[in-house]
């Protein structure tokens, strides 16, 4: 499931802030490091740094393969939504994203649903504090797969 996600190369991240050290920051511009083509997501914002960041998912129908959401679980809700009615199979919620009604919603619908996860323990390659924990998670046998 997660080899399966980061097999995919056309990634938005929700959840994108003018602050850089805002969570949904950090995991746009980590993942364009990992050369992920990685589209921002936010309502109120025209552009991060010098890439254009769009309203919703539904201005990115035929660019994205994947979604990551950095959203509270409330409006990960309607995300979910709007995903399937374009066709995206994969959804990433980060933590504090997760939301009951969004997972049961992905379940039956046929989208493949990560949540209770970091994104920068699996985006290879893995650093800093992020490979510590993915090493412990390993060695107590939580590691997802």
């Amino acid at each position: 499931m997660v080899d399966d996600f980061f097999a995919l190369k056309n990634l938005a991240v929700i959840g994108v802030s003018r602050k850089k050290n805002k969570f949904g920051t950090v995991i746009y511009n980590e993942l364009k490091k990992k050369d992920y083509n990685v589209f921002a997501v936010n309502p109120v914002l025209n552009e991060i740094g010098e890439d254009k960041c769009y309203v919703n998912i539904k201005e990115l129908k035929d660019k994205i393969e994947a979604v990551v959401i950095v959203v509270p679980g409330v409006q990960t809700e309607k995300i979910v939504e709007e995903a399937n009615e374009i066709g995206i199979k994969y959804i990433w919620m980060q933590q504090g994203s997760k939301s009951e009604k969004a997972i049961s919603y992905c379940k039956k619908n046929g989208i493949i649903v990560i949540y209770k996860e970091c994104i920068l323990m699996f985006a290879n390659p893995v650093k800093s504090i992020h490979s510590f924990h993915k090493w412990i998670w390993k060695v107590l046998g939580k590691l997802p797969r």
